[in-house]
């Protein structure tokens, strides 16, 4: 790891952990396991580009085969059909996110009962032990959202629009109410706008809006899809400084942009951590049989603001080559 990437915030238990099991032991046959990722990120989503960074990195140290697998848009059942698969092709280990525990029950649980060790990621902190898998990593979302609101309240900010880019994401709902536990009150208010994954229709829609609610001085996205063109939107208003713009997730353009100090925080959830660990632990468990005694390893929140965002440079690069 680079001496950026210690700087993540760990649990020092957790990272020795992590770095001991790239040892191998001396004495047990060396296989190579294969380990498959399905997630419900847009295949061009930058944010879920530092995911697959992780899972590569981890994939190349620790000698396994990885297959990573994401539909091109947010479609449930596509992803439903993508486990199946990775199921039916009978991997070491399978990586999954739970955006939707109703649509995604039936395919985990089959390959819990195919004796697949299965670890969920970045969703599903709520259900990952009901489906039956070995561990979650990934944030408490509503605990991140109502940091988020208290960070936007004491910053002055009076009426924040939450721009929503992917409607019925359980996750983002837990972001959504805890930043309202955390910001409104009687002079606080938050109002909630569907927008689409497309920049241009959801710039639009940011755009539109935002003409008429003059009164809007802040605004929080859920993720960089929807903070790149709201950066946009708030120049084509004529209120660049005029809105707070904060958001979920980072990205390269994120990261330039709090340097540019155009975002006033980013909520960094740690998502190349989210690939790394899990493809570390199902390596070393299908190698040696060894597996944390804890199921649940909280990589966020963190927050990102203009004086330290530059510590995360490398990570949006590293990986993928």
């Amino acid at each position: 790891m680079t001496g950026c990437m210690m700087k993540f915030k760990i649990v020092s238990w957790l990272a020795c952990t992590a770095a001991s099991l790239l040892v191998p032991l001396s004495g047990v046959a060396q296989i190579r396991p294969r380990i498959v990722a399905v997630t419900h990120g847009q295949a061009a989503d930058a944010f879920w580009l530092v995911v697959r960074n992780g899972l590569e990195a981890a994939a190349r140290e620790t000698g396994c085969d990885l297959d990573y697998r994401a539909p091109e848009k947010f479609d449930l059942a596509a992803m439903s059909q993508m486990i199946d698969a990775a199921v039916a092709s009978k991997p070491d280990g399978l990586i999954v996110t739970i955006p939707d525990v109703n649509a995604l029950a039936k395919p985990i649980r089959a390959a819990v009962a195919a004796k697949i060790p299965v670890i969920a990621i970045n969703s599903g902190r709520d259900s990952y032990k009901k489906l039956g898998c070995l561990m979650y990593i990934g944030q408490h979302e509503e605990s991140a959202g109502k940091q988020a609101g208290e960070r936007m309240k004491d910053m002055g900010v009076k009426k924040v629009l939450i721009l929503n880019p992917e409607v019925g994401n359980v996750a983002l709902e837990h972001r959504i109410k805890g930043f309202k536990d955390g910001f409104e009150g009687p002079f606080h208010h938050v109002s909630v706008l569907a927008v689409q994954l497309d920049f241009m229709q959801c710039q639009d829609a940011v755009t539109a809006y935002l003409h008429d609610h003059d009164e809007v001085d802040g605004i929080l996205a859920l993720g960089p899809v929807a903070a790149e063109p709201a950066m946009a939107s708030i120049d084509e208003v004529g209120k660049t400084g005029k809105i707070k713009l904060c958001t979920f997730d980072i990205s390269t353009n994120i990261v330039n942009a709090l340097v540019r100090k155009q975002i006033a925080f980013a909520v960094d959830q740690q998502q190349w951590l989210q690939g790394y660990l899990p493809v570390v632990f199902l390596a070393n468990y299908a190698k040696y049989g060894l597996l944390l005694q804890v199921d649940l390893a909280l990589t966020g929140p963190s927050f990102l603001t203009p004086e330290n965002a530059v510590r995360v440079v490398d990570l949006l690069t590293l990986g993928h080559r």
